[in-house]
């Protein structure tokens, strides 16, 4: 094992991870946008913007993305939201170009619909795995039990980063299915918002469960559109996450469903939060997505409409409850 790792990005996760790295013993770099977070987390040990309250591990240093040059491990996570991965792996692909990267940021990119392995991919080479799984940032820095899983073409790379991640508090499993744990952790953002919304309207608990096992029908079938395999929907990248993002007080997208719910604006709601809720995006591309692999995604369908089409949640679940009958299935 070695001594050292990065993590580019500074936001809740990333910092939640590299405090998981630094308990295994494993100093760590951090890459921040922000020259005063980059202050607090070398001076203060703490994240006072995203993850304030929590004492970091000494093993902890930070530096600004403009220091990636200085980059001197061949082991990196990965945590830069969606929507900006492009651009950062652009900008710095020399530093990136043939690393071993774990990538940890969930979501699909807007303008291509593209997962965010295959955004990488189009800016430089590495070796990439993928982690996902229930894994709420303020609980994994509070050092709170949890199990996730990390997907890779290469199961030696897979358990290298299972071994370095693994601690008394936080269980690994590897998982070949990239693709598959890649959608899961993408569009579980999606049905949050949906299940942020039906509870914000009082449905109450059946509704909120159907929600999450009709939700969990499109997942699927996206991710099997993709490349996925089919059991890797009842998982821990798949089922674990996404009962957790529906029903949990710290997701940040049943947030954005609870307020979509409260009568807000999604400009209101987007202005009002500190950290990317990444399930506003994602919902656009997967419609996109599900478009170009001729998907039947309903749920998918009517956030999108309720974000940006101003449809009335009411209506949308008359839409919903209104689609001709059939039977239970994947493909249905």
């Amino acid at each position: 094992m070695q001594d050292k790792m990065a993590v580019i990005g500074a936001g809740s996760w990333g910092t939640a991870l590299a405090e998981l790295v630094a308990s295994n013993g494993i100093k760590v770099e951090m890459f921040a946008f922000e020259e005063d977070l980059v202050r607090d987390i070398n001076e203060k040990n703490e994240n006072t913007v995203f993850l304030p309250g929590q004492k970091l591990s000494e093993n902890i240093s930070a530096k600004t993305f403009d220091q990636l040059k200085t980059l001197d491990t061949d082991r990196v996570i990965w945590v830069v939201p969606t929507q900006f991965s492009r651009r950062v792996a652009t900008e710095y692909k020399d530093a990136f170009t043939g690393r071993k990267v774990l990538i940890a940021t969930k979501g699909i990119e807007v303008d291509t619909g593209d997962l965010i392995v295959h955004v990488l991919r189009d800016c430089f080479d590495a070796e990439f795995s993928i982690l996902s799984g229930p894994s709420f940032a303020k609980e994994v820095a509070a050092k709170k039990p949890t199990a996730v899983s990390i997907a890779s073409p290469n199961e030696n790379d897979a358990k290298w980063w299972q071994k370095a991640l693994s601690a008394d508090f936080f269980r690994a499993y590897y998982i070949d299915d990239v693709a598959g744990v890649e959608v899961g952790g993408a569009i579980k953002n999606v049905i949050a918002i949906a299940t942020g919304i039906a509870d914000g309207l009082g449905f109450g608990y059946n509704a909120r469960a159907a929600l999450i096992t009709r939700g969990l029908a499109e997942i699927a079938r996206l991710g099997v559109a993709v490349g996925g395999k089919p059991e890797t929907f009842m998982g821990l990248s798949g089922m674990g996450d996404l009962v957790l993002t529906c029903t949990g007080d710290l997701s940040r997208n049943r947030t954005v469903g609870l307020k979509i719910a409260e009568g807000m604006t999604l400009e209101e709601i987007t202005g009002s939060m500190k950290m990317v809720a990444e399930g506003v995006y994602t919902t656009m591309a997967a419609k996109k997505l599900a478009e170009r692999l001729g998907v039947d995604t309903p749920i998918i369908n009517e956030v999108f409409a309720i974000l940006y089409l101003e449809k009335k949640p009411y209506d949308s679940v008359a839409t919903l409850m209104g689609r001709p009958l059939k039977s239970e299935k994947l493909e249905g």
